[in-house]
């Protein structure tokens, strides 16, 4: 099924291909200049810092909705083992195997693509078994540093929780930055909070998953109108699933990765973050979320930190 004329729409809106140059490989992160960097460090007062990942552990967020994507697989290669002989120091080594996309993480701007291209009219068939993502990578991605801005969407409706039905609105982000009382400039990382990540803490993984709120097709535009370098969420699946509209699945990671160049990030824990911005009266912060560089990697883990 081919993808509807109101997702093409959009696209034509929203698409970033060539804004910085035909080899360009990062998309919007070039909206995080040193300038942006010098700003947000004026944002931090008390020193504050709340760590936004989730635990890598065996019994993680995945449930098996997407093939592949499992939880970290923790195992010992080494315990106490004198590798130079009897008496010397002893080791300890561990080794994990996991999706690089199964908890906290960044998507690269090859996650996904359409009409068989990805970012920057690439074509798709350029992501293969031996040289994974040849172009726009997630190594590709420049040190990710810049103001963070909490659009607590489900705080400024007075909810702990949207309901598992509700999409994000562009509505919905202004409504959360005037309720914030913070403006999102450009080279601004936005994280919108849902409050759905309560689901998978309080011990319901399935139900953190289906049914979800989350973005919805409608807010790639408001974020390119402001030039958001990144957005992340604290979802599974970063729009709304099921989909807004039927049987159109993931238009949001299509118009954010591959026509706007936008890194987007999953299952980010905004709740104690959420707590901190509310008690200071403050939604905007210095944020530190570097991309491990796989290289080829469609994804990575991320241990963001926010400094109030």
């Amino acid at each position: 099924m081919s993808l509807p004329a109101e997702f093409h729409e959009i696209a034509k809106r929203v698409n970033n291909w060539g804004r910085w140059g035909a080899e360009d490989e990062i998309g919007t992160l070039n909206l995080i200049t040193a300038e942006v960097v010098r700003e947000a460090a004026r944002e931090v007062r008390t020193g504050l810092r709340v760590p936004l990942a989730l635990p890598l552990k065996e019994d993680g967020v995945q449930a098996g909705l997407i093939p592949g994507r499992i939880n970290p697989l923790h195992t010992m290669v080494q315990i106490n083992q004198e590798i130079f002989g009897p008496g010397t120091v002893a080791c300890s080594d561990d080794a994990v195997t996991m999706g690089l996309q199964s908890a906290t993480h960044w998507d690269a701007l090859t996650h996904v693509s359409h009409s068989g291209r990805i970012y920057n009219g690439r074509p798709a068939s350029s992501i293969t078994p031996h040289t994974r993502a040849a172009f726009s990578g997630i190594d590709k991605a420049t040190p990710i540093v810049s103001r963070g801005v909490l659009l607590d969407v489900a705080r400024a409706k007075g909810l702990d929780r949207l309901p598992g039905d509700h999409a994000v609105t562009p509505a919905d982000l202004a409504e959360a930055e005037e309720f914030g009382r913070v403006e999102v400039r450009a080279g601004d990382i936005v994280l919108v909070r849902t409050g759905q990540i309560q689901t998978y803490l309080a011990g319901d993984k399935h139900g953190y998953g289906f049914p979800s709120p989350g973005l919805s097709v409608r807010t790639p535009e408001w974020f390119h109108a402001r030039d958001v370098a990144a957005v992340a969420n604290d979802t599974l699946t970063f729009e709304i699933f099921p989909p807004e509209i039927e049987d159109l699945w993931l238009p949001v990671h299509a118009l954010d990765l591959v026509e706007m160049g936008m890194h987007q990030g999953q299952n980010w824990n905004l709740e104690t973050l959420s707590t901190a911005c509310a008690e200071e009266g403050r939604y905007a912060f210095l944020l530190s979320a570097m991309p491990e560089p796989f290289v080829g990697g469609t994804g990575t883990p991320v241990a963001p930190v926010a400094i109030l």
